[in-house]
């Protein structure tokens, strides 16, 4: 059952590897939870942003911790990655979700700031491209197809479908997808080979789900944005296979975790402060996310939970506070997450 709800609320990394605005929520345990009696003991605040991609997944864990630890009160914001990461930069918050790593600007910004922090991935994710459901033909596109229709020089000039396909009916190509603050944004477009650009006339949100609201109502619609988002939209939205050069191959967690879904497979991750990464209530909660015990929660959101060699990594990373990021400001694409660790 998925735990998805915006406003309430991707073995090998893939062989070879290769968000996202406004809210919050506090997660309070459900009325007659039993307190454990670590969880009676502990108490203080965690203060969560970043990526709405991440959102579900932070989501859940803050409930189902919040369960364990009535005591300390999780607050879930969501920003999008890059304002998640203006916040965190900034002193602001303990913890960011982020759908891509940490760019150059963001690591400078954090440096001035005197902010150090540790990198874990939590999760791994495919873009998934999606069209109106009475769509009949865009039932697989190429990357090369994806960069005619995204790129900047498509702005006002890729107008309509048979432009991305001679063999596609003529009909207006209407478009919609995260904005420039999102780390969904950043990794999609490089993907692409839009070179981390676009063009500017499409419908952009940071919140996803009106992206799912924009091409559930829009017969010549196509969108993209995280698999989750997909897989709790999947009677009002149709996904589009991708092909990469080895044929077309439609996003799921089987294809994501065994590295076929590409070049769209990414990881997620989240950010934590090191200086308070000490703190009982913020390292508890950390602990939890990162515990393979919990790793069921990332999946029934609609992830793909990290293989267990990956995330005993991502545990050791945690417990020696290892500071700094293995992507070194850059893309993931590419990437093998297990060896970058």
């Amino acid at each position: 059952m998925l735990r998805l709800g915006y406003s309430s609320a991707l073995v090998a990394m893939m062989a070879s590897l290769a968000a996202c605005g406004g809210g919050s929520q506090t997660a309070t345990p459900d009325a007659g939870t039993t307190e454990t009696a670590a969880g009676s003991d502990l108490s203080g605040t965690v203060l969560v942003d970043g990526s709405s991609t991440v959102f579900p997944i932070s989501e859940a864990m803050a409930e189902e911790f919040g369960a364990a630890y009535p005591n300390v009160a999780v607050t879930v914001g969501v920003s999008g990655t890059g304002g998640g990461f203006k916040k965190f930069c900034a002193g602001e918050t303990d913890i960011t979700g982020a759908s891509r790593p940490i760019s150059q600007e963001e690591i400078d910004l954090c440096a001035q700031n005197g902010i150090e922090y540790i990198e874990l991935p939590i999760a791994l994710d495919g873009l998934t491209v999606v069209v109106n459901p009475e769509n009949d033909f865009a039932q697989c596109l190429t990357v090369e197809e994806l960069n005619t229709i995204w790129e900047p020089a498509a702005q006002g000039t890729v107008t309509n479908w048979n432009q991305v396909r001679s063999d596609f009916p003529s009909a207006p190509l209407g478009l919609y997808g995260p904005g420039t603050d999102s780390g969904t944004y950043d990794f999609f477009m490089d993907a692409i080979g839009a070179d981390g650009e676009s063009r500017g006339d499409y419908t952009a949100s940071e919140d996803d789900n009106v992206i799912v609201q924009g091409v559930s109502s829009d017969t010549n619609g196509l969108g993209f944005f995280g698999l989750a988002y997909f897989t709790e939209n999947e009677g009002s939205l149709k996904a589009v296979e991708i092909d990469n050069g080895d044929g077309c191959v439609a996003p799921s967690a089987e294809t994501v975790a065994d590295g076929t879904y590409q070049p769209l497979s990414r990881p997620e991750f989240i950010y934590v402060k090191q200086s308070v990464a000490d703190d009982p209530a913020i390292a508890a909660f950390v602990d939890f996310y990162i515990d393979s015990a919990n790793a069921n929660l990332v999946d029934e959101v609609g992830y793909v939970s990290l293989p267990e060699e990956i995330n005993e990594k991502v545990v050791a990373r945690f417990e020696n506070k290892t500071t700094g990021t293995v992507f070194e400001g850059g893309s993931p694409i590419g990437v093998k997450l297990d060896e970058a660790l």
